[in-house]
């Protein structure tokens, strides 16, 4: 297993710790956010290789961090308004690298209360492209997220992103378990016009297209998103981390 690390993000509203600086670097506890997700992800044994997507303005701090067991990629956006976006990093990565495995796709940016070896087993054990799910009661927030439906048997049946009037309150956060065989699918989504900046449009595109499970997530995410949970998660981290 390939687990691909989207990271080129400005974090525009991090500013000014994130004007030249990543936000997935920032340090929580003396570590870096990716080292937390990292450190979780590579002690269940299940992944060979890590990619870290990152835009041209921040990718020498990632290459100073990275380690030898890492491909550090440059996607050549030097702004905010000139990203590729989250889906069409995860295609660059793929065909840069020729990436051919299953792919485990995650935001560089959140942190965890649980560790991600259940969703692997989960997702290995139905053998399919797999999310995480999480009940959200706020319809502000169910607004900047990706909002799902899911039946009985876990499967996702309708996923929306950023919906204005949410039908539901599962949230999807920025974890993806792609199996091997569905990778090509993320090529044809892009040439079909699946929106291609935040990750969660994928999930939405392929729903159409092959089963999807979606796991219910067994603890919280801490979602960096500006100064203010900054703060929080660090506050947090120093009394339970």
């Amino acid at each position: 297993m390939i687990c691909v690390v989207l990271a080129a993000g400005y974090a525009t509203r991090l500013y000014p710790l994130t004007e030249n600086f990543p936000k997935p670097l920032l340090k929580v506890r003396e570590r870096p956010i990716l080292d937390w997700l990292l450190d979780d992800i590579d002690s269940t044994g299940l992944v060979d290789r890590y990619v870290v997507v990152s835009n041209h303005r921040y990718v020498e701090h990632f290459q100073k961090w990275a380690s030898q067991k890492m491909d550090v990629l440059d996607d050549g956006s030097v702004s905010n308004e000139t990203r590729l976006g989250a889906v069409r990093d995860i295609q660059f990565a793929i065909k840069t690298l020729n990436l051919d495995d299953d792919l485990f796709v995650i935001a560089g940016d959140n942190l965890l209360d649980f560790s991600l070896a259940n969703f692997l087993a989960y997702a290995q054990q139905k053998g399919a492209t797999c999310v995480m799910r999480y009940w959200e009661p706020s319809i502000e927030k169910l607004r900047r997220a990706g909002v799902a439906q899911v039946d009985g048997l876990d499967r996702i049946v309708r996923m929306v992103e950023k919906p204005d009037s949410p039908v539901d309150h599962w949230c999807v956060p920025p974890f993806y378990y792609y199996r091997r065989e569905d990778v090509p699918l993320i090529g044809k989504a892009i040439e079909d016009g699946c929106p291609t900046d935040a990750p969660g449009s994928l999930i939405a595109w392929l729903t159409n297209s092959i089963p999807i499970h979606a796991m219910e997530m067994p603890g919280k995410r801490y979602d960096i998103g500006d100064l203010d949970s900054y703060r929080e998660v660090q506050e947090w981290f120093r009394i339970n981390g």
